[in-house]
C-alpha cells in the first residue's frame, strides 16, 4: 500500500524546506517590538523645530489664524507624502537608494537624498553639542549666564536682577544694552569675537569639540545594532520630552504675565491669510517638521513586517506632531510673557526663533525663576532627547541606504561601517566647533536642505505616480494593507502635493535672500558655496539617469531610457511568501500558467491577504485582455 500523501496545501509554511533562510533580507533585521516603529517615527518627526521654529512662525504669521493654513497644508502635502514614503519603504523593505529598483533611471533621487541627509547630520549634531554644553553648564547652583561681570562680559551688559533690586539707576538708552545670556552665548560659548567672518574660522573651541565628540559617541552607541538598538532607545527619547514639556507648560502658565505671551501667540489676525507668504511658511513648517524627503521615514518603514498598518500610523504621527508643536508654543510663549513683564518690554522684543530662542532667550527667562538651574537642566535635557532621535534617523538612513546597496559586503559589518560614517561626519563637523563655526552652521542650515530637498520630493512624487504608475502603486498598497488608497490620497499624489511643492520651490527661488547672522552679511563666495550644496543634490538626478542608461544594453537612447525606467525583475516584496499577484512571476520556479496556485501550494492556505491577491490577479488578467 502506498502512503497517503499530504496535499501540499495543508503543509504549514514553516515545515517546508528552509529556503527562506538563505534569503538576503533575512539578516536585514526588523523592529523587535510593536511600538518601536511608531515611537521612532514620532521621535524623528518631533524635533527641535517643533520647539524653536513653530511657535515663532505662528506668532509672526497671524497667531491663531496660522493654524488654518497649517492644517490645510498638512492635509495637502504633509499626510499624503508621509504615507507615500512609508508605503514605498514597507513594500520593498529597501533603503532610500535600493528602493529605486522601482525605476532605476531615477536612482539619482536616492543619491540626492543621501547627500542632503549627510549635510544635515553634520550640523544637526553640532546643535546637540551646544545643548550638551548648556546641559553641563546648568549643573551649578548659580547659572553662569545669570550676571554680568564675568571675563566675557562687556560694558554693554545689563543685568536685570540688579535693576530689579533697585540699587542702580536705569540707563536711559536700554536698546543698546545686551543681556548676560546673550553675551554668554556669543562671547563665551561661541567665542565669535575671535573670528571676523566665515572666511576666518579662528581656532577650535576645545570644549565645543569635546561636546561634539560626546554627541557623536551617544549617537553611535544608540545605532550600534541598527534598529534593534535605536528602536529601544526611542522608548525613552520619544516619550520623555512630553513629560518635560508638560512640566514646563504647567510652570509657564502659572507665572505672572504668562497670559500676555499666550495672547500674543494665539490672537488670530485673519488679514494675514490673504498673503502668500503665510501659506508658504505653513507648507515649509509642515515639510521640515514631518521630515519628508530625508529618507528617514522610508528607512524606518523598510524594517516593518509586510502587513503593518502604516495607514493608521501615518495619522497618529502627523497629527501628534502638529499637536506637539502647538503645545510647545504654549510652553514657550507663557515664559516669554512672564519675561516681558519682568523686563518691562513688549513680548515681540523678547520673541526669537531658532538657536536665539533656545540658547539666549529661554535661558535668560530661566534665570528669573526660583530653582533656575533645575528648570534650565530640564529644558536642555528636553532639547537633547528631541534632537537625538532625529539624529538617529539621519544616521540610520545613511547606513541603511549604503548597506542595502552592498548587502554581501557591508551588512555583516554594519557596526564597523556605522563607526566609520560617524567618524567621517565628526571630522567634517570640526569646522563648526571653531570660533567662526556659527557662520558655517547658518550656511549649512540655510542651504543644505533648501530647494534640493524640494526637488527630491517633487521628483519622487512624479516618478511614483507617472512613471511607475498610480494604478500599480495603489495595487501594491492594496496587496500590502488589504485596501486601496481613496480618492483623497490619489488626488494629492497626482496633482495637489507636487503642485504645492512646485509653488514652494518657485517661491523660494523668487524670494531668495542671502544668508545673514545677526548683522553679519555673508560674502559672495559663501553664497555660491551654499547654492552649490543645493544644486549638487539636484545634479545627482541627471547623473543617475546617465549611469542607468549607459548600463542598459540598448543601441538606441530611447530603448535604454525605456528599459531603465521600468522596475527591475526583483522589485517587489522582499520575502517570497509576500510575493503574490504580478510579483509571483519573478519568483524562482513560478513560470507556470497560474502562479498564484503554485504560491498557495508552497506557502499554505488562503488568508484574507491571499484573497486580495486573487482579486489582484483577476484585475491583471482583465487588463491584459
Amino acid at each position: 500500500l502506498t502512503q497517503p500523501v499530504t496535499p501540499e496545501l495543508l503543509v504549514s509554511p514553516s515545515s517546508q524546506d528552509g529556503d527562506l533562510g538563505s534569503e538576503c533580507p533575512e539578516d536585514r533585521g526588523n523592529w523587535t517590538g510593536r511600538l518601536d516603529f511608531l515611537l521612532s517615527c514620532i521621535g524623528y518627526c518631533v524635533g527641535l523645530g517643533n520647539v524653536w521654529r513653530f511657535p515663532y512662525r505662528a506668532y509672526t504669521n497671524g497667531g491663531g489664524a496660522f493654524l488654518v493654513p497649517y492644517f490645510i497644508m498638512l492635509a495637502i502635502c504633509g499626510i499624503p507624502i508621509f504615507f507615500m514614503e512609508l508605503s514605498l519603504g514597507q513594500f520593498s523593505s529597501l533603503g532610500p537608494l535600493a528602493v529605486w529598483k522601482i525605476s532605476p533611471l531615477f536612482k539619482g533621487i536616492g543619491m540626492g537624498t543621501i547627500l542632503i541627509v549627510s549635510l544635515v547630520a553634520i550640523y544637526y549634531n553640532m546643535i546637540i553639542a551646544y545643548v550638551l554644553f548648556y546641559l553641563f553648564a546648568s549643573l551649578t547652583s548659580d547659572l553662569p549666564w545669570q550676571h554680568c561681570g564675568n571675563w566675557w562680559n562687556t560694558d554693554l551688559c545689563l543685568d536685570h536682577h540688579v535693576i530689579k533690586a533697585g540699587n542702580t539707576t536705569f540707563p536711559a538708552n536700554i536698546t543698546n544694552t545686551v543681556s548676560p545670556s546673550e553675551e554668554y552665548w556669543s562671547r563665551y560659548v561661541l567665542h565669535i569675537q575671535g573670528s571676523s567672518g566665515i572666511g576666518d574660522p579662528g581656532t577650535i573651541r576645545w570644549n565645543l569639540c569635546l561636546c561634539l565628540l560626546l554627541s557623536w559617541t551617544i549617537v553611535y552607541l544608540c545605532i550600534l545594532k541598527g534598529v534593534k538598538s535605536s528602536g529601544k532607545v526611542v522608548y525613552f527619547t520619544a516619550t520623555f520630552p512630553y513629560l518635560i514639556l508638560l512640566m514646563l507648560l504647567v510652570r509657564g502658565v502659572t507665572l505672572d504675565g504668562a497670559w500676555k505671551g499666550i495672547r500674543f501667540y494665539l490672537t488670530p489676525q485673519f488679514d494675514h491669510l490673504l498673503s502668500s507668504k503665510v501659506w508658504i511658511e505653513a507648507a515649509l513648517q509642515i515639510f521640515y517638521s514631518l521630515g519628508v524627503g530625508f529618507g528617514g521615514l522610508l528607512t524606518f518603514a523598510s524594517y516593518n513586517t509586510f502587513h503593518q498598518n502604516i495607514y493608521r500610523d501615518t495619522f497618529i504621527v502627523t497629527l501628534g506632531n502638529a499637536i506637539t508643536s502647538i503645545l510647545a508654543g504654549f510652553a514657550i510663549f507663557s515664559v516669554l510673557g512672564y519675561m516681558s513683564q519682568e523686563l518691562g518690554v513688549p513680548v515681540n522684543q523678547v520673541a526669537k526663533a531658532g538657536p536665539g530662542l533656545a540658547f539666549v532667550v529661554y535661558p535668560q527667562a530661566m534665570t528669573m525663576l526660583p530653582l533656575s538651574p533645575f528648570w534650565s537642566f530640564l529644558f536642555f535635557f528636553m532639547l537633547l532627547t528631541l534632537g537625538l532621535d532625529s539624529q538617529f534617523a539621519f544616521m540610520e538612513t545613511i547606513v541603511t541606504a549604503v548597506t542595502d546597496e552592498f548587502p554581501y559586503y557591508l551588512r555583516p559589518k554594519k557596526a564597523s561601517f556605522s563607526f566609520v560614517i560617524c567618524i567621517v561626519l565628526f571630522l567634517m563637523g570640526l569646522i563648526l566647533t571653531t570660533e567662526g563655526g556659527m557662520y558655517w552652521l547658518v550656511l549649512l542650515d540655510d542651504y543644505s536642505a533648501g530647494f534640493g530637498l524640494m526637488v527630491v520630493v517633487i521628483m519622487t512624487c512624479l516618478v511614483v505616480t507617472r512613471v511607475y504608475g498610480m494604478k500599480r502603486f495603489c495595487r501594491d498598497i492594496h496587496m500590502m494593507l488589504g485596501f486601496k488608497p481613496g480618492p483623497y490620497f490619489r488626488a494629492c499624489w497626482m496633482v495637489l502635493s507636487p503642485a504645492t511643492m512646485l509653488a514652494l520651490l518657485v517661491y523660494n527661488i523668487v524670494k531668495y535672500q542671502p544668508s545673514e547672522y545677526g548683522s553679519y552679511r555673508f560674502p559672495a563666495w559663501a553664497e555660491v558655496l551654499g547654492i552649490l550644496m543645493g544644486v549638487l543634490s539636484c545634479l545627482m538626478i541627471p547623473l543617475g539617469m546617465l549611469v542607468a542608461v549607459l548600463r542598459e544594453e540598448g543601441t538606441l537612447w530611447e530603448v535604454g531610457v525605456q528599459q531603465a525606467s521600468r522596475p527591475t525583475m526583483d522589485w517587489g516584496p522582499s520575502l517570497p511568501e509576500n510575493r503574490t499577484g504580478i510579483y509571483v512571476a519573478s519568483l524562482a520556479g513560478s513560470q507556470s500558467p497560474k502562479p498564484l496556485m503554485v504560491h498557495m501550494r508552497k506557502y499554505g492556505g488562503i488568508t484574507s491577504y491571499e484573497n486580495t491577491a486573487i482579486e489582484v490577479d483577476r484585475e491583471i488578467e482583465e487588463e491584459e485582455e
